[in-house]
């Protein structure tokens, strides 16, 4: 008789895991430079983009929770610190989201925030 308690899923060895969950992080770092670089959450369609940023978000999202789960080398069964760790990635990888939409300050807000820097009130 099978036991479904006792089922294992692999979807990737945890070497390849851990190399994927550590990489991929990083170029999701470089895209969004470039994407506030060149300014695509406000060209176009606002909404549509930032839907769609918010769509691709997600889903590397999962893919970097499935991978940090499965870095012991099995997705299920899963430690618990391994769902937590990859729920914090999560998160994280939402408060990026969050700050890549934000506007940077104006250029006025930023030479008034400069001079009250160097010109503090005694």
């Amino acid at each position: 008789m099978i036991d479904p308690l006792d089922a294992r899923v692999v979807l990737l060895d945890g070497e390849t895991a851990a190399t994927l969950a550590q990489v991929l992080p990083l170029l999701l770092l470089t895209l969004m430079v470039e994407l506030r670089r060149v300014e695509v959450h406000r060209r176009g369609r606002i909404r549509l983009t930032r839907t769609l940023l918010a769509l691709f978000f997600i889903a590397f999202g999962i893919v970097e929770l499935v991978l940090v789960m499965s870095i012991d080398g099995t997705l299920i069964p899963f430690e618990w610190t391994d769902l937590l760790l990859a729920l914090l990635i999560f998160g994280l990888l939402g408060l990026l989201f969050w700050l890549s939409l934000l506007d940077a300050p104006g250029a006025k807000r930023r030479a008034r925030d400069d001079a009250r820097s160097e010109h503090p009130r005694s």
